[in-house]
């Protein structure tokens, strides 16, 4: 008795010559980008896809450019943070070397530049208001502005605005503002040291910060040493 051959539906025989005419001729059918573009409608949105092998080029000519792009970003940010730690080196040496209290203000006034900064201040809280004074780059500015800025308890800031309040009338063009309490003695009055820039952003970024901060805090402690007030 002989064996009869399985007996199929039509469009099931159909699909089955369809899959086996696709595995004998997988390289010419990948070179038919229209025949893809039907078979894979959302991988090609278009459906236009006439030349596949331009389209992959193209694609990935955008995807070097996106890795350039943010490869350019990393190399940008890392020399930012090369030249700011070398800033912050040499501002500290700079505040060992000074030789009064109006020196060791105007060292962190002058390293406003090495730290991406556009100007800079230090501001200290007093019952007459805002005002100048006699030394150079020291403000004077409201009781209550420091706890207003960064809280009671808070050490730094990084802001977008009151440039004008911190730093004069210069300061309302900084839309970045990098601000620190300085804890000079127990009974002085509320200080703060203020950097200004006017590229927004400037002073994001935890690595940023902590070394604005780290000078910030040298700077507290040689003011100290020049008042000759105890530690705290």
């Amino acid at each position: 008795m002989s064996e009869r051959a399985e007996e199929r539906a039509p469009a099931e025989a159909a699909a089955e010559a369809v899959k086996a005419y696709v595995r004998m001729n997988r390289a010419k059918l990948a070179e038919d980008g229209e025949l893809l573009a039907q078979l894979l409608p959302e991988r090609f949105a278009g459906g236009d896809v006439r030349d596949l092998q331009s389209f992959i080029i193209e694609k990935l000519k955008l995807e070097t450019l996106r890795l350039r792009a943010e490869r350019d970003a990393l190399r940008d940010a890392q020399g930012a943070l090369k030249k700011l730690d070398q800033g912050v080196r040499d501002a500290v040496l700079e505040l060992i070397d000074a030789r009064n209290f109006a020196e060791a203000i105007a060292v962190a006034i002058a390293a406003a530049p090495a730290f991406g900064a556009d100007c800079a201040a230090f501001c200290v809280e007093t019952d007459q208001g805002t005002a100048r004074t006699a030394t150079e780059g020291v403000r004077l500015i409201p009781a209550g502005t420091i706890a207003a800025v960064l809280g009671r308890e808070g050490m730094g800031a990084i802001l977008s605005s009151g440039g004008e309040l911190l730093l004069g009338s210069g300061g309302g063009h900084c839309k970045s503002l990098a601000a620190f309490r300085l804890r000079i003695g127990r009974d002085t009055p509320a200080a703060l040291y203020v950097l200004g820039a006017r590229e927004p952003g400037r002073f994001e970024g935890e690595e940023t910060e902590a070394g604005l901060r780290y000078f910030a805090r040298a700077l507290e402690r040689a003011i100290r040493a020049w008042l000759d007030l105890p530690r705290i």
